[in-house]
């Protein structure tokens, strides 16, 4: 069964960037819906965003439009987010997530099959 791997997490300061990274262990994820979802201590895990396997069509949740970027280089079975103008609010574990029933316009976590271990992100106000 295949794996997704992330980092890139760690600490930053309010109002910087971080880069997350996603590599997935077979090259069938390249043709998968690839998602970003995060939990936050105390509460549910939310849909960050996701993009199309072709990378040229993306969704994001309302708050994350504009400060973060989902993009993939299917040549490297990776997927990144960048997040940029972070705020404490940001603070979180990060996960990467693939489906194989397409479509990045489902928020639901229940729309995606295969999952990674997390990335704690954490942000300094």
């Amino acid at each position: 069964q295949g794996q997704l791997v992330e980092s890139g997490g760690g600490s930053v300061a309010a109002g910087g960037s971080l880069r997350l990274s996603c590599a997935a262990s077979e090259r069938t994820f390249s043709s998968y819906v690839m998602g970003w979802f995060r939990q936050a201590p105390g509460k549910e895990r939310e849909f960050v965003g996701a993009v199309s396997w072709t990378g040229n069509t993306s969704d994001y949740a309302d708050n994350m439009k504009g400060r973060f970027t989902i993009s993939r280089d299917n040549a490297k079975n990776t997927i990144y987010l960048q997040m940029n103008s972070l705020t404490a609010e940001d603070t979180a574990v990060y996960y990467c997530a693939a489906t194989v029933k397409g479509g990045v316009y489902s928020h639901e976590r229940t729309h995606y099959d295969y999952w990674g271990q997390g990335t704690q992100v954490t942000v300094s106000s």
